[in-house]
C-alpha cells in the first residue's frame, strides 16, 4: 500500500487539504494527516480538522509521497518547520514524489527541490519560488507535482493518484466523483 504524508499547519487551505486526502484515500492510499501542533488544526477559513497524528510521531517513517496544502499562513508555518523541510528533502532525494499546491510550493523551494524544475504556484508566492514557473494549473516534472490554487485541487489530487497508481486508477476513482479533468 502506498503511504502518503499530508502535514497540516495552522492556516492551511481546507479545500486543498481535504480534497487531496479524500481522493487519495478513495484510490486506496494510506494517508497520514499529521498536525504540526497537537489536537485540532484550524484552517484559513476557520474549519478545524483533527489530524490522524503529529509530525513528531511520523518523523523517521517511510512515505511514498508528501503533499503540502497551501494557504498563505499555513504555507508559512510549513516553511518554518524544519521537520517538514527535512522530510521533503529526504523523500525527494530518494526519488519519491513531493507535491504542493497554492502557496505550498514555496516550502518546496525553501527545501531546495524546485531549482531548475517546472512548477506552478499561487501568484501571491511566485516571487518566492526558485524554479521554472509555468503558470499552469497543475504541473508535473518527474517526481515534483505542483498545483496553482484551491480551484485546481481536484485536478491536482487526480495527478497525485496517477503518479502513485497510474491513469487507470485515476479514471476508476473518477467514475464515482465525476470531476472535470
Amino acid at each position: 500500500m502506498k503511504k502518503i504524508l499530508v502535514p497540516l499547519a495552522p492556516g492551511f487551505e481546507e479545500i486543498e487539504a481535504v480534497t487531496v486526502v479524500d481522493i487519495l484515500r478513495r484510490a486506496g492510499a494510506d494517508v497520514a494527516v499529521a498536525g504540526l501542533v497537537d489536537g485540532q488544526v484550524e484552517g484559513r477559513s476557520g474549519i478545524k480538522v483533527m489530524p490522524d497524528t503529529t509530525m513528531d510521531s511520523v518523523s523517521g517513517l517511510d512515505f511514498d509521497m508528501i503533499v503540502l496544502p497551501g494557504g498563505a499562513v499555513g504555507a508559512e508555518n510549513l516553511e518554518n518547520d524544519e521537520k517538514v523541510k527535512k522530510m521533503v528533502r529526504e523523500l525527494y532525494g530518494r526519488g519519491k514524489t513531493v507535491a504542493a499546491i497554492c502557496a505550498g510550493p514555496k516550502v518546496l523551494s525553501a527545501a531546495g527541490v524546485t531549482d531548475g524544475r517546472a512548477v506552478t504556484a499561487h501568484p501571491s508566492v511566485a516571487a518566492e519560488i526558485k524554479g521554472l514557473l509555468t503558470g499552469g494549473r497543475v504541473v508535473v516534472d518527474k517526481n515534483l507535482i505542483t498545483g496553482k490554487g484551491p480551484g485546481t485541487a481536484m485536478e491536482f489530487a487526480f495527478k497525485l493518484v496517477e503518479a502513485l497508481f497510474g491513469p487507470e486508477k485515476a479514471k476508476e476513482v473518477n467514475e464515482t466523483v465525476f470531476a472535470r479533468l
